[in-house]
């Protein structure tokens, strides 16, 4: 038996001293003995650009939707225009010829103290205030839309829906009146603080928009001048310039009345005075149109009131009324019992009825003959190429008598209504003037009752005249001191107009044409900036919770095993002729997507398995390795297809492999090939069996060349099987007949079936799926197998994606690093 086994071993050794060209296979690790010496160290950028190419697409998907979120933002945000005027403060001077030159400030523009003042009193809410009610903005449909949209937000609305607060309005005014502040004091009044409140919310959206900056001589220079430059912004150009030019306007005018000394308290007496009889006489006018349209008394240039022509119009209404009542009646009385007068109006009307129907039928009758003719015409032309008995002749023929008879028809026809049009005729002139007579008589019913009530609104015309007398002469007196008011008002403002003022308006502001923001470009492209930005760092934070392992390099620093081998997965290779089926996801018993090995040597699967094997040759000091255990640490990590692949490998050496499926949870082996499951591993645990019968229940496959040893009948107690003394005794038998078996078992960290297995057999291979195994279960699993003592060979990678570019960098780092390059054809 050892005879033979050496025997066996032979073509092995032989590859192993078989001398090449190329440079000694170095494996990976971060051992010397599995580090090479061109081992590629990486730097961390690398790292962080390769875990960004590996979600490339999460980062492009996060670009484009933060990007266009951005773009349809700033398309959707309005222009807003900037407009600007100019104001220019000199310095200050008296005017001797006016009583109030005493009360000038002392100093003037040059004082830089005065010059702030100022620029304080361009944006004081007192100006601003003045400015709302000079240019009605509180009545304008674009600030009353900005106010509704900034003093309430989405929380305080939702809270007002629900009744749990109260508008701001309410509660200020409420506010002033339970605090007792009603009275009137000498420095301002409640009615002034209740239209300050109420004005509040425009001032602040004026704020929120205006600048006010002194004008100086040019960027580079610190100096200053005399002029102020004022800016507001809004979405409507024509509005921020109206705006602007109000705010200057006004604050002129407010200066100039400053220095005229004016008093305020005068200036508001007669405003509010004139305002207040303006409104007098208005409503004593409203209250004289009202008194004269009830009393009727709404004269015409005639002097004839409304209602004596009204009166006079309805007395007309009335004696054409009863005339036509009358008409009506008598015409009506005639008829109703006089049948020779019925008979006589129907004579009449039948004459006119017989005159057109007869003018009715002679134009029917002449059309139709005229019809008629024109069918014998073409008659006469088919009578050239046709005889009398043709079709085309019969047809017209038929044509004619139709038209004749339908004119003999409509005589009958109208000799017949002739009759019964009498005999209607004579009840609807009956019916007519009846209804005429009755129209008639309620007409006059309506005009007489219109009459009779317009006749008694005459009789109390004269009870509203006197009352009506006195109210025009109170409007007339209201009208006299109203005009005595503004005589009083002019006279003030022609000796204000005798002071000069030191501020006017050197630039007025005019409607800008273009916008000032949003600036689109600018911001959709820094959104697309940091949008990149997040992507990436969204892209190296999911990296970064990512527990799978994925390269060679990271199997060999976190478990500190060497890797040794980097098995690509199907989808990464181009389709080829292939020799074996076998599947990545056997544990899972789905018949998932099938792993096929390729005849092309140099495929990089072939030479992923090549490097496999000359890893496995390399284990043991001496001689190959005789027992081979192939594991992962959970299901569907491709071990039964490593195990397939590998044995195959082996074989192509001339040795004798065998396989077994020691998986007796959830056999795949004899799915793969196709072979029965009827006697296998269990049958011989389970069983007092020779040598010999061992040997007969070892399948042959000729296409591949490897011994197969199914795992026979599921036991229901696989674990004990596994570590009974008879397992071991069948391993010395097999490893006696075979140059390698190969063993395929559960997963190390579901059943402690693997455990058992790894520590009878010379080495363990430990299958990890890249980016599917997590570390902790990897380790978890190596530590179980070191804890009895087993020798771990190395890990195999599986399933590595080509496609992407961590697995060709991975496929390239690993496999053009002095590996093996000959061809296993032989």
């Amino acid at each position: 038996m050892k005879e033979s086994r050496e025997i066996i071993k032979q073509p092995a050794q032989a590859e192993i001293e078989r001398p090449f060209d190329s440079p000694p296979v170095t494996p990976t690790g971060r051992y010397a003995m599995y580090r090479g010496e061109n081992a590629r160290v990486e730097s961390p950028l690398f790292e962080y650009w390769r875990a960004v190419r590996k979600r490339l697409w999460l980062v492009i998907g996060v670009t484009v939707l933060l990007t266009t979120l951005a773009a349809i933002y700033m398309a959707r945000k309005p222009n807003v225009y900037m407009a600007s005027a100019v104001v220019q403060v000199d310095m200050e001077q008296a005017n001797p010829d006016l009583i109030t030159s005493d009360r000038r400030i002392p100093g003037g523009a040059s004082d830089p103290a005065y010059f702030n003042t100022q620029l304080q009193l361009l944006s004081s809410d007192t100006l601003l205030r003045n400015v709302v009610k000079r240019l009605s903005l509180d009545s304008n449909e674009e600030f009353q839309k900005a106010k509704n949209e900034g003093n309430v937000s989405s929380l305080r609305a939702m809270l007002q829906a629900i009744g749990l607060a109260s508008s701001d309005d309410s509660d200020s005014k409420d506010g002033i009146e339970d605090a007792g502040y009603s009275s009137n004091s000498e420095l301002v009044t409640s009615e002034e603080i209740a239209e300050a409140v109420r004005l509040a919310p425009y001032v602040t959206l004026i704020n929120r928009s205006l600048s006010v900056d002194p004008v100086r001589e040019s960027r580079a220079t610190v100096k200053d001048t005399r002029l102020i430059a004022v800016s507001f912004r809004h979405t409507d150009p024509d509005l921020a310039a109206y705006v602007v030019n109000g705010i200057a306007e006004v604050y002129t005018s407010s200066n100039q009345e400053k220095r005229t000394g004016t008093n305020r308290k005068t200036n508001s007496f007669l405003q509010e005075r004139i305002a207040n009889l303006e409104g007098e006489i208005k409503a004593g006018e409203t209250r004289l149109v009202n008194l004269k349209a009830r009393a009727g008394i709404l004269e015409k240039d005639d002097n004839v009131t409304i209602v004596i022509e009204r009166l006079s119009g309805l007395n007309k209404q009335l004696l054409d009324s009863e005339e036509s009542r009358k008409e009506a009646e008598s015409q009506y009385n005639a008829v109703k019992n006089s049948p020779e007068r019925i008979n006589a109006l129907v004579e009449e009307r039948m004459a006119q009825y017989i005159a057109d129907r007869e003018t009715a039928i002679r134009r029917l009758e002449n059309e139709t003959r005229k019809e008629i003719g024109q069918l014998k015409a073409q008659r006469k032309k088919l009578l050239v190429e046709y005889v009398e008995a043709a079709p085309e002749i019969e047809e017209i023929d038929k044509q004619i008598e139709t038209l004749d008879e339908e004119i003999g028809k409509v005589k009958q026809k109208n000799e017949e209504g002739l009759e019964a049009y009498r005999k209607r005729t004579a009840k609807t002139i009956v019916s007519n003037l009846r209804t005429r007579y009755l129209q008639a008589r309620d007409q006059e019913n309506k005009v007489r009752s219109a009459f009779n009530s317009q006749y008694n609104e005459a009789q109390g015309e004269n009870q509203s005249a006197v009352a009506i007398r006195l109210l025009e002469q109170d409007i007339e007196t209201k009208r006299g001191f109203l005009e005595n008011l503004t005589k009083k008002q002019k006279e003030n403002d022609v000796v204000a107009a005798g002071t000069k003022n030191n501020i006017s308006i050197a630039e007025i502001a005019i409607p800008p044409e273009r916008p000032i923001s949003p600036r689109r470009v600018t911001t959709v492209g820094a959104a697309m900036l940091l949008s990149l930005l997040f992507g990436a760092g969204l892209a190296l934070f999911l990296e970064y919770l990512d527990d799978s392992i994925k390269t060679t390099e990271e199997v060999e620093d976190y478990l500190g095993l060497p890797a040794l081998a980097a098995i690509p997965t199907i989808d990464s290779m181009p389709k080829r002729r292939l020799l074996l089926v076998g599947g990545t996801q056997e544990e899972e018993g789905d018949g998932g997507t099938e792993l096929l090995i390729s005849k092309d040597s140099r495929s990089s699967m072939s030479e992923a398995y090549r490097q496999l094997r000359t890893s496995i040759l390399l284990s043991t000091a001496g001689h190959p390795p005789n027992s081979l255990l192939i594991t992962s640490s959970l299901p569907a990590e491709g071990k039964t297809t490593t195990a397939i692949n590998t044995a195959i490998s082996l074989a192509q050496t001339s040795a004798k492999v065998l396989v077994v499926d020691g998986d007796l949870r959830r056999p795949r082996l004899h799915r793969v090939f196709n072979l029965s499951n009827g006697e296998g591993l269990s049958t011989l645990l389970s069983n007092e069996i020779e040598r010999d019968e061992i040997l007969d229940i070892v399948q042959h496959d000729e296409e591949s060349n490897l011994y197969l040893l199914p795992a026979g009948p599921v036991p229901p107690n696989p674990a004990e099987l596994i570590g009974s003394e008879q397992m071991r005794e069948l391993l010395d038998v097999l490893e006696g007949e075979f140059t390698h078996v190969v063993l395929d078992s559960p997963p190390i960290a579901s059943f402690t079936d693997g455990v058992l297995m790894a520590s009878l057999v010379d080495g363990v291979i430990l299958v990890v799926q890249s980016g599917k195994s997590s570390r902790q279960v990897v380790q978890r699993a190596r530590q179980l197998i070191m804890d009895i003592g087993a020798k771990i060979f190395g890990v195999v990678l599986n399933n590595v994606n080509l496609k992407s570019q961590d697995g060709s960098y991975y496929y390239q780092s690993y496999y053009h690093r002095g590996s093996y390059n000959y061809d296993e054809t032989e």
